[in-house]
């Protein structure tokens, strides 16, 4: 009877092992699209709505600053709650929500949706990583952690291509309705296959905690957004900066001595969750502005047409899945330092090497350039997200998911900024029909952001052989 019993429950486990990284990519793509997607269709949504495209950056806008302030919330609420009515209540809003954007007949209306879209976003991705955090034993986390990173890395490639093929073809109504029958198929595998984990310890919620750092971060994800677009002068954007630093070490002031704050500022004790988290943060200053400066080099500086850009780009999707099968026995024959150390320098020396594109370069050459950035920066995100928690205690992980998603989500806001920044420092005065002088000065843009990810590889130098061991089995 209690073998039956046993042999039952190891057979649900199974199951939800196996299924439950697809719940969780699913989620997170669906997430990752619809975060690029968007930027595609503005010319189209401001013709219909009978408004100017610059009107509709807040309807981008919104959605980043929606996702800073959710995303501390959303290990308070899992712990609260339950994971699976979380990441339900999550994947629902963000489903429903996506109908409102697509019926939405104002700016007002779209702006409000979106607001809802990125709440339901925030509450997706550190829910479901503490899912997988959770139900897989530390030595078989990285082949968990490896297939969930991947629609990160192929959903912001595919997204402007996506977006252009569908408001070419049906309507920017239908970029936001896709998302309906995904949301549906994840609905019934989230009330089948999702785990429901409560936090051993449900404090109050830290509502001054909250205040200030949701207020700090969502002002500096604002002014990263409004700076990079050169919308706001220096001497503005330096108060703003020094306002959203006095909010958030107000934060670090209050966390220190409240007894369940927001974000738990004391797991940075843990060398390996700092390193991975810190280290990270500092490697995607050069890698997030990748995907701001090749479409520019592709049309700007070589011509190519939308869709031609969009194309030059899907290669590094395809060696991102690639690295799915490599990813496990690198690390495991090399180890987190040596990999991190080396695959960072290697990330910093492919950004360079575009420096060298030119209108005549021959396309084998792009392709494979593009196959190895894909492959490299898969592999690296791979490494830093699975190593974060290799020494984090389960009754930690629900903080530690929360801390990384919110850290994760404001160095992509200040990669796109540095990206935006130096291109535009470069460019200077250059006009739009001088393809010359526009190669040249992203060349100059791709050679700092190469510097700058090479420098970043100093920040792994502080692991030891050993960290990660109980992830990688090295």
């Amino acid at each position: 009877m209690a073998t039956g019993m046993q042999d039952t429950a190891a057979r649900a486990q199974a199951r939800v092992k196996r299924y439950l990284p697809w719940v969780v990519a699913t989620a997170l793509f669906m997430e990752q699209l619809d975060s690029t997607i968007v930027n595609t269709a503005v010319p189209s949504m401001a013709a219909s709505l009978n408004v100017t495209p610059l009107s509709l950056k807040g309807v981008v806008a919104s959605y980043i600053l929606s996702l800073a302030v959710g995303i501390p919330v959303s290990g308070w609420m899992a712990d609260r709650f339950g994971t699976r009515r979380v990441f339900a209540w999550a994947v629902a809003l963000f489903t429903f929500s996506s109908v409102l954007c697509g019926l939405s007949v104002n700016v007002p209306m779209l702006v409000g949706a979106r607001i809802l879209q990125g709440i339901g976003a925030a509450m997706m991705m550190p829910v479901g990583r503490l899912c997988i955090i959770r139900t897989f034993p530390k030595s078989e986390l990285l082949a968990a952690m490896n297939f969930v990173v991947i629609p990160a890395l192929i959903a912001p490639l595919l997204g402007p291509t996506v977006g252009g093929l569908i408001v070419h073809w049906l309507s920017w109504r239908d970029i936001f309705f896709v998302n309906v029958p995904v949301g549906i198929v994840a609905q019934w595998l989230i009330h089948r296959y999702m785990p429901d984990y409560y936090g051993d310890r449900q404090g109050a919620f830290d509502t001054v905690g909250f205040l200030l750092f949701g207020s700090g971060t969502a002002l500096l994800s604002w002014l990263l957004e409004v700076f990079g677009e050169h919308r706001i002068d220096g001497v503005s954007a330096a108060l703003w900066f020094a306002l959203a630093l006095v909010l958030l070490l107000g934060y670090g002031w209050h966390a220190g001595r409240s007894a369940y704050p927001l974000l738990r500022l004391s797991l940075f004790r843990v060398r390996t969750f700092r390193i991975s988290v810190l280290g990270g943060f500092v490697t995607r200053l050069g890698l997030g502005g990748m995907p701001f400066l090749l479409p520019l080099l592709y049309q700007l500086g070589m011509g190519k047409t939308a869709w031609q850009s969009g194309l030059l780009m899907m290669p590094a999707a395809a060696a991102a899945m690639f690295m799915k099968m490599a990813a496990t026995k690198v690390l495991a024959r090399f180890g987190y330092r040596s990999v991190l150390i080396v695959n960072t320098l290697l990330i910093g020396i492919t950004i360079t090497l575009f420096s060298f594109v030119e209108a005549d370069t021959p396309i084998w050459h792009i392709v494979g350039l593009s196959l190895a950035q894909g492959f490299f920066n898969s592999l690296q995100f791979t490494s830093m997200n699975s190593m974060a928690y290799s020494d984090i205690d389960a009754q930690d992980s629900s903080m530690a998911s929360t801390i990384g998603s919110s850290m994760q989500q404001l160095s992509m806001s200040f990669g796109l900024a540095c990206g935006s920044l130096v291109t535009a420092w470069y460019l200077g005065a250059v006009a739009q029909t001088d393809r010359a002088a526009i190669s040249s000065a992203l060349h100059h843009a791709f050679l700092t952001i190469g510097a700058i990810t090479l420098l970043s590889s100093l920040s792994f130098w502080a692991l030891r052989p050993d960290d990660g061991s109980a992830v990688s089995h090295a």
